[in-house]
């Protein structure tokens, strides 16, 4: 019995494997179009996208080409394809505008770019890019059923350039260029001003000040510890019990220090 019921899926996989190389090589579009829907529904979505690509020049305009570039779309999701996934979807969208999918269609291809950001240390260009692609479709579709999945995927993007610029900022504090992180640290408050790091972004923001200060020429130290010591006062105003109190009250009381030489 199990000898027989091995044979027999041998046997069906075989033929199964024969019929889709014979709808490859088929001049028959609609034998093709069946075949590939059938790969399609089966979940073979590679095999399906091969016969895709092979009719989606003859099926454009034709009564079943919606349904073929739905599909067509699909199946480059469903593989994880997501620069052709977003492609297609964009371009079913365009050429579809009154199709039920349409709505879909937008949302998949503006989230298929947010598949391909990297993580938040590489280039955010994909990043931004997506969050345009899903800010449009939001923009488009103020009520559609996929809106919360589209800001969830915003905020998790935006999250992405958030920690970037921080890391950024913080880098250059790291390599003692209080300069450029004095500058970093402002942007970086100014563009995420409910950041979770803004603790962590004014200390390190005052540290840079402090570090440039104490380390400055004399003609240039009075100003800059002026500066330190606003830097300073942000921090403690924002959080008055932040966990680098003890490090911070030890660098103002430094800076008063300095400061009290100016005054004599």
């Amino acid at each position: 019995m199990k000898k027989t019921l091995l044979l027999l899926i041998v046997v069906t996989l075989f033929y199964s494997c024969g019929e889709y190389q014979k709808a490859l090589k088929n001049e028959d579009v609609a034998a093709k179009f069946e075949m590939a829907t059938k790969m399609y529904d089966a979940g073979k979505y590679t095999k399906a996208i091969r016969l895709f690509e092979q009719l989606a020049t003859s099926y454009r305009g034709k009564p079943q080409a919606e349904k073929l570039f739905y599909m067509f779309s699909q199946s480059y999701y469903k593989t994880k394809q997501y620069y052709l996934a977003g492609y297609q979807f964009e371009a079913f969208v365009s050429g579809y505008p009154r199709s039920e999918k349409v709505q879909e269609a937008a949302f998949l291809g503006a989230y298929s770019y947010s598949k391909l950001s990297p993580v938040y240390s590489l280039d955010q260009a994909d990043t931004v890019k997506a969050i345009e692609k899903l800010q449009t479709f939001m923009d488009n579709y103020p009520n559609s059923e996929y809106m919360a999945q589209a800001n969830e995927a915003v905020q998790k993007l935006n999250g992405k350039l958030e920690k970037k610029a921080y890391e950024n900022a913080k880098g250059y504090n790291t390599i003692s260029d209080y300069k450029s992180a004095l500058i970093a640290f402002d942007n970086f408050i100014a563009d995420f001003p409910g950041t979770p790091l803004k603790e962590d972004a004014l200390f390190y923001k005052y540290d840079s000040a402090y570090q440039l200060a104490i380390n400055s020429v004399p003609s240039k130290m009075e100003e800059r510890l002026h500066v330190a010591q606003t830097a300073y006062a942000n921090l403690m105003k924002f959080k008055s019990d932040t966990k680098y109190k003890e490090k911070a009250d030890e660098m103002n009381a430094r800076v008063e220090t300095d400061l009290q030489k100016f005054t004599k």
